[in-house]
C-alpha cells in the first residue's frame, strides 16, 4: 500500500535513465573521436540497422515547462541554413558506415519539428534517405505542435515513411496552460489527430504531463477524460521534471507554491493510470501507455521493448546516430553529444567536421549495469549472478523489497505493482556514481 510516508522516502532526485551512465556522469576526458568512428562502424557492421534521432531545435515561444535545448524564433529564413548543416553531418557519418547499412527507424524531435516549413522538411528526409536503404518494417515519428502542424506537413512526412506522430498536449485547463504558456484547445487538438488519421498514420500520440502548476485532481481528470475522446494510440503521461537551474531553462516562469506536492502529483498518476487502463490502455515500462493494437504494446509484450535517448523504441538495433544541436549519439558502448549552440553547430558542420562536443567510453562494468537497468525499465524484471552486485546495492535492494516495491531473491528482482511507479528508484541502487554523491542539481525528482 502506497502511503504519504513512502512517496516522501522515495521523491529523491534521481535520473530517467535514457542512458548509463547518465550524462553528468560522463568521462569525456577518456573519449576519443577515431574511438568513436570505429565503434559505430563495427556496430553497423555486424547489425546493419541503425536509428537516426534529428533534433530540430527552433519554437516560435517558450514553453515554461520545458528542459529541451530549444531556440526560440520567429525566424524562419533560420530552416535551411540548419537543414543543411544537419545533411552535412549525415553525410560525414555516412561516408563512416558500411555501404551495406539499413535505416530502421528515424524520429525529428525538438524543439518543434513543426516549425519547419513542409518544403524543409521534405528537404531534409531526401537528404537523409539518399544514401542507405530503408527497413521494411521501418518506423518513421515525429514530434507535432497541434498549434502549428498542418495538413501539408504531416502529408509530406507520410510521403516518406511516417506512420507515427506525436503532439504534446500535457493540459487542457487554461490556468494550467497559460502558467505553462503553451495555450491550444482542444478543438485544436482534435483537428491535428484527424488529420493525421485522415492520411494515414497509423499511430497517433498524446504527451501528457502531470505535476504542473495549478493543476488540481479535476482538472487531471478533465484533461485524462478529453484525450480518452480522441482515443490516441499511444500515450505518454509524464511527470514534470523541474529542474530550474538549468542553463537557459524557463521553468522560473511561476512560482514553486504554484507547483503540487510529491503526495498531489503521486495522486495525479494513479487517478490517470486508472483512467486509462479502464479505458483499454497498458503501462509499458515508465510514463507510456498503449492500445494492444500499437506496435509499442505489441513489443513490450514479446519483451523486446528497447529504450534509448529517444525513449521507449521497437527498433532492436544497438546503434542511434543524433543529428543536430545538442543530440546525443550511442553505438552500445560508446555515447557522443553535438554542442548545443545552433550557430558552432553550423560552423562546425560545414567546416567539416563532426560537431561532438563531449562523449564516453563504457566500462565491462558500466555495461553490466547499463543492462541491468535497461532491464528494469522494460520489463520489470532483471538478473545477475552471485556476487556480480555490491553488498550496498545488496541492502538497499533489500530495503526495496521492505517497501513492497520488489521482489527479491539472490540472483533477480521482479518490480511489483505497487514499485511500478518507482522504476527511477529500483534502478539506483546499481549506479555507483549516485553513491556518496549528491544529485539534487542534476535530475529531477522522481514522483
Amino acid at each position: 500500500m502506497i502511503t504519504a510516508d513512502l512517496i516522501e522516502k522515495y521523491n529523491v532526485a534521481g535520473p530517467r535513465y535514457t542512458s548509463y551512465p547518465t550524462v553528468p556522469h560522463w568521462q569525456p576526458e577518456k573519449f576519443q573521436l577515431n574511438d568513436w568512428k570505429t565503434s559505430i562502424r563495427q556496430r553497423t557492421s555486424s547489425e546493419k540497422g541503425i536509428s537516426l534521432y534529428i533534433h530540430l531545435p527552433f519554437c516560435e515561444s517558450l514553453c515554461t515547462f520545458c528542459a529541451c535545448h530549444k531556440r526560440i524564433t520567429k525566424n524562419h529564413a533560420m530552416e535551411r541554413p540548419y537543414i543543411d548543416a544537419v545533411l552535412n553531418e549525415w553525410r560525414m557519418y555516412a561516408n563512416i558506415l558500411p555501404a551495406d547499412t539499413v535505416i530502421e527507424e528515424i524520429h525529428l524531435g525538438g524543439g518543434s519539428p513543426s516549425f519547419f516549413s513542409e518544403e524543409n522538411l521534405k528537404h531534409l528526409m531526401d537528404g537523409i534517405l539518399r544514401y542507405f536503404p530503408v527497413a521494411e518494417n521501418h518506423e518513421f515519428s515525429w514530434e507535432g505542435n497541434p498549434v502549428n502542424t498542418t495538413f501539408a506537413q504531416l502529408k509530406t512526412l507520410y510521403d516518406v515513411g511516417f506512420r507515427r506522430v506525436s503532439y504534446g498536449v500535457q493540459d487542457y485547463d487554461m490556468s494550467v496552460q497559460q502558467a505553462i504558456r503553451r495555450e491550444q484547445s482542444f478543438e485544436t487538438v482534435e483537428t491535428a489527430t484527424q488529420m493525421a488519421r485522415t492520411i494515414g498514420y497509423t499511430s497517433v500520440s498524446h504527451d501528457l504531463v502531470f505535476g504542473l502548476p495549478f493543476q488540481t485532481v479535476e482538472s487531471v481528470k478533465n484533461t485524462v477524460e478529453k484525450t480518452l475522446k480522441l482515443a490516441p494510440d499511444r500515450l505518454a503521461f509524464y511527470s514534470y521534471a523541474h529542474v530550474p537551474w538549468l542553463k537557459g531553462n524557463g521553468q522560473r516562469g511561476y512560482d514553486e507554491a504554484n507547483l503540487p506536492t510529491g503526495h498531489e502529483k503521486r495522486s495525479f498518476y494513479d487517478l490517470g493510470k486508472k483512467m486509462l487502463e479502464e479505458a483499454g490502455y497498458a503501462e509499458l515500462g515508465m510514463d507510456h501507455f498503449a492500445l494492444p493494437e500499437d506496435s509499442l504494446f505489441k513489443v513490450a509484450k514479446e519483451g523486446t521493448m528497447r529504450r534509448n535517448f529517444m525513449g521507449y523504441t521497437t527498433t532492436q538495433n544497438n546503434t542511434l546516430i543524433g543529428l543536430g544541436a545538442s543530440a546525443i549519439s550511442d553505438s552500445g558502448d560508446m555515447y557522443a553529444q553535438n554542442v548545443k549552440n545552433v550557430e558552432e553547430y553550423q560552423m562546425l558542420v560545414n567546416s567539416g567536421n563532426l560537431p561532438i562536443l563531449k562523449g564516453h567510453k563504457s566500462t565491462e562494468e558500466e555495461l553490466f549495469v547499463r543492462q541491468i537497468i535497461s532491464d528494469i525499465m522494460c520489463n520489470g524484471f532483471a538478473e545477475w549472478q552471485l556476487g556480480e552486485i555490491s553488498d550496498l546495492t545488496e541492502n538497499q535492494l533489500e530495503e526495496l523489497a521492505l517497501d513492497g516495491l520488489i521482489e527479491l531473491t539472490d540472483t533477480n528482482l521482479k518490480v511489483t505493482e505497487l514499485g511500478h511507479s518507482y522504476l527511477r528508484n529500483i534502478c539506483m541502487p546499481f549506479d555507483e556514481y549516485l553513491i556518496g554523491n549528491k544529485s539534487e542539481n542534476m535530475f529531477s525528482k522522481t514522483v
